[in-house]
């Protein structure tokens, strides 16, 4: 039986290590890694500037691929698949047939549609080269600023004081962490976050991101107030990636996600949806 695997992230390889423990019968198994490192603990991205490195973070044992037998390409992203064929093909044109095909594409980070959100040091909080990336730009930087005050939000701004920078983080909701804490909790919490030199900014709307007049950004908010940064990190919420699914007119949820049954099978019985890419009963 021939597995394509699409995604090489946590839950991709925990598929993985299911197989293996499994000892699947006569399993001939590709994996399309689309970023350039192996699966790791993304969960703990923030470990990351407390001095961890990739390998610390890394969720494959040393041999794991040479004990399995299973074919890992990394920086190879499935660009097209065809169901009458059973076909993947990725971006340099390279073509896999599958018996099963396994979508484990996980989530992307959603930038609000901000005009100037484009610009030079504005990044997103979601894999090592981001964070490498923003490690590179707090070097010249004085200021960040975190757009998303939810959990990963938060985190993300005690990775910004943690390189040294004056922090703060604009939320759009009248609280941070809205969706799991009250309105006394959401009090409780800004007091602890200021404490630690967290500068909140509650029930602010970002309708552009401008050249600052003593930072590199200005952001300009709709109740006509402003504040300026060097760098600007977006943690505004993740959402699936099911634009393969779309592509290939299989069912997606109602929010979005490669729609599921019980057995993890999308509307084409042949292809299986995993992890944050799918929505099972609409839940993603």
């Amino acid at each position: 039986m021939k597995i394509v695997l699409v995604g090489h992230g946590m839950v991709g390889h925990k598929f993985l290590e299911a197989l293996r423990q499994l000892q699947f019968p006569a399993a001939d198994v590709t994996v399309l890694g689309e970023e350039p490192r192996t699966a790791y603990d993304r969960v703990h991205l923030s470990d990351f500037f407390a001095g961890k490195t990739a390998e610390d973070l890394s969720l494959v044992e040393p041999g794991f691929f040479a004990d399995t037998g299973f074919d890992l390409r990394l920086n190879s992203r499935a660009a097209a698949i065809d169901r009458r064929a059973k076909t993947v093909t990725t971006q340099d044109g390279v073509t896999l047939s599958y018996d099963k095909l396994v979508l484990a594409t996980g989530s992307y980070p959603f930038v609000p549609p901000v005009k100037g959100s484009d610009r030079g040091q504005c990044f997103v909080y979601r894999t090592i080269e981001d964070l490498e990336a923003m490690k590179e730009a707090s070097a010249i930087s004085r200021k960040g600023v975190v757009v998303g005050g939810g959990l990963l939000g938060l985190e993300c701004a005690k990775a910004l004081r943690d390189l040294g920078l004056e922090t703060h983080v604009v939320e759009f909701a009248p609280r941070l962490m809205a969706v799991q804490v009250d309105d006394d909790g959401g009090r409780i919490l800004r007091s602890k976050i200021e404490a630690l030199g967290v500068q909140v900014h509650t029930e602010r709307n970002t309708l552009e991101i401008t050249d600052g007049r003593q930072a590199r950004h200005r952001m300009v908010f709709a109740d006509g107030s402003h504040l300026e940064t060097d760098m600007i990190v977006f943690s505004a919420g993740i959402r699936p990636r099911d634009e393969l699914a779309r592509q290939n007119a299989l069912a997606v949820g109602a929010r979005g996600g490669i729609a599921i049954d019980d057995q993890c099978r999308t509307s084409d019985p042949d292809i299986y949806a995993i992890g944050e890419c799918a929505a099972w009963r609409d839940q993603t």
